[in-house]
């Protein structure tokens, strides 16, 4: 993902140590960023990194097998579930 300047319309304000922004400003420096481009980089990979821990998911393939049976497999009959989903919703009484 490129982020131009000239897309970028949103703020973020940061409070922290000045020793924080020292050690900030340091790294950005070593990757030749500026402390935006640095702490904006940085922290589309950690969300994607956090996104993609909770979208997707890895199983061997006879944990996968019992994944797809499970699906596969007929609803069990829960007549207090069809009770519920047959009953008029409150709002049109």
């Amino acid at each position: 993902m490129t982020i131009t300047p000239d897309n970028r319309s949103e703020r973020v304000d940061l409070r922290m140590t000045p020793a924080a922004k020292r050690t900030l400003m340091q790294a950005a420096a070593v990757e030749n960023k500026t402390l935006t481009d640095f702490l904006l980089d940085r922290g589309l990979q950690a969300a994607f990194d956090t996104l993609a821990d909770r979208r997707t998911f890895v199983l061997d393939d006879e944990r996968w097998q019992a994944f797809v049976a499970e699906l596969d497999r007929p609803p069990l009959d829960n007549p207090r579930l069809r009770e519920l989903l047959n009953r008029r919703p409150a709002w049109e009484a």
